[in-house]
């Protein structure tokens, strides 16, 4: 039993948040070549020859440089065990990230030094928001001019409204950036060149107090400025309160550059110094404790063919409590069966391997041949309780979908009910009008053209989007006491339903959503489905 809360403890199970292009595939990397999982990183973007980053897999992904899914990546790291969901940067794809980080612990926010906090990164601040786990940040490329340090700081805690607290501090920025002071070492960690793409190159430590040596490595002017600074930040910052941190109040900061490696390990140390084993987590029982129940996982993703030859189906499950065996029975709880979960493996971007065990806080790939919803939980064959869902964002996009070939009809029918599966896409139908159209609603809009690329390339179909005039969606609660026939509704009002055969009412306005609950006394609507 020891043995097994051992494994459970010393694994680190977080997700990597930012505005896309702020360096968190970079950094990803960085993490990946300091656990020796890779020897040598690749680059996003350049030349078509370029290697990509490991973390990117599906060919969209490659061709535009950004992350569209999420993909989970493990390695060891002095004695502990790291899981990083790596999340997608848009904020159309918002959702995904916040699906992802509901299997995460913790957060690793990384800030572009030279634009501070994006648009982008309000978003997905708030979506850890609602989920109020802990958030360290890193802010990234101070190996280009940077903004000044204390407004990085200041825009951090009024536009996320948390305090931070500086583990580090960095001396310049762009060519001047010579390197950071450690505050709780009270030493300055100077820096000579690296590779970009490896572990070399050397840190120099030099205590504070040798100004001297201080002087000779940084200069008069970086000395003079980094004196003042610090006698500044002592009396300025919050102090540093670890039940704040985990409560998602307080965020440590440190400063590097994932680019040239500066500060990655530093970064690495403390974070794993801070953050927690893996954490109980809600269920219609209570608190689970990881460490004090047997086998339980919930599903946080289902992606299809991540191996075109194949054309399968991967649900990714956060495990919860206990461990995992490749031969034990598991129950899945909402198909009320009992089950041995197939090909059980560990993803390390599009390369897998086949698991025997794995524990509390890993992140697991099972074949999925179409049983698995988002949400669903999976416990011993004797237990039967749930974990809290997972909810589905309204989508604010909606448009109708033609095949270009009508005899692809089953290619065509396969691929977008797979892909809404998934999560990434909602889809509906005409409501009662026999038409067999088919309409799509989106968070963001790039997902539609992740659509078309990937009927295009995964199931051999070409569609035509027609964009559709809809904002707002409402679920009808009472659907049992309602007549759909009789309902008096607006001009701008569309009847449609679910793929659960659930009606909706879509709308162009807001204001006529209020119009139609007053013209059909009794209705009750809602913004998201509940089942």
């Amino acid at each position: 039993m020891s043995n097994y809360t051992e494994e459970i403890n010393r694994r680190r199970t977080f997700a990597i948040i930012s505005h896309p292009d702020a360096g968190k595939t970079t950094l990803t990397e960085k993490f990946l070549l300091y656990g020796g999982a890779i020897n040598l990183a690749g680059s996003v973007k350049g030349k078509a020859t370029a290697r990509h980053a490991v973390s990117d897999w599906m060919e969209i992904e490659k061709e535009r440089g950004i992350s569209v899914t999420s993909s989970v990546l493990q390695f060891e790291y002095d004695g502990y065990c790291i899981n990083i969901l790596d999340t997608p940067g848009h904020q159309d794809f918002s959702e995904d990230t916040y699906r992802t980080l509901m299997a995460a612990d913790s957060a690793v926010m990384v800030i572009d030094a030279s634009k501070g906090v994006e648009a982008q990164t309000r978003k997905l601040f708030k979506v850890c928001g609602m989920r109020g786990i802990p958030i360290f940040t890193f802010i990234n490329k101070m190996d280009r001019d940077a903004n000044d340090t204390f407004e990085l700081l200041d825009d951090i805690e009024k536009e996320l409204g948390i305090a931070t607290c500086p583990v580090n501090w960095p001396i310049g920025s762009g060519k001047g950036f010579k390197g950071v002071y450690d505050r709780e070492k009270k030493c300055v960690i100077a820096y000579s060149d690296t590779e970009k793409g490896t572990r070399e190159g050397t840190a120099t430590e030099i205590p504070v107090q040798d100004e001297a040596h201080l002087r000779e490595i940084i200069g008069d002017e970086a000395a003079d400025k980094l004196l003042e600074e610090i006698e500044l930040l002592d009396g300025a910052s919050a102090e540093f309160d670890l039940q704040e941190v985990r409560a998602g109040q307080l965020t440590p900061v440190c400063f590097g550059s994932a680019l040239t490696n500066f500060g990655v390990e530093i970064f690495l140390k403390h974070f794993l110094n801070m953050t927690t084993t893996p954490l109980p987590r809600m269920s219609d029982m209570g608190l689970i404790e990881p460490t004090e129940q047997e086998f339980s996982a919930f599903v946080f993703k289902i992606q299809a063919n991540m191996n075109k030859a194949h054309r399968d189906r991967i649900a990714f499950m956060r495990i919860c409590s206990g461990r995992f065996d490749a031969n034990m029975e598991v129950r899945h709880v909402q198909g009320d069966k009992v089950m041995r979960l197939s090909q059980p493996q560990q993803i390390m971007a599009d390369e897998r391997k086949i698991l025997s065990e794995a524990y509390a806080g890993d992140i697991i790939g099972v074949f999925d041949p179409g049983i698995f919803s988002i949400g669903d939980t999976l416990c011993m064959p004797k237990a039967k309780f749930r974990y809290e869902g997972i909810p589905t964002f309204a989508p604010e996009h909606f448009a109708r979908v033609r095949q270009v070939d009508t005899m692809k009809r089953k290619q065509f029918v396969k691929g977008i009910e797979q892909i809404a599966q998934e999560g990434a896409i909602q889809i509906f139908q005409e409501y009662n009008t026999g038409l067999e159209e088919i309409i799509v609603g989106v968070v963001g809009v790039l997902q539609f053209d992740v659509l078309k690329y990937r009927l295009e390339n995964e199931y051999n179909v070409e569609i035509r989007l027609e964009n559709l005039p809809y904002e707002h969606i409402r679920w009808i609660a009472n659907k049992e006491e309602i007549d759909l026939a009789k309902l008096s509704g607006t001009s701008d009002m569309k009847k449609v339903k679910d793929m659960k055969g659930n009606p909706l009412l879509l709308f162009v306005n807001s204001w006529s959503i209020g119009m139609t609950l007053d013209r059909n006394p009794g209705l009750e609507l809602q913004e998201f489905s509940k089942n």
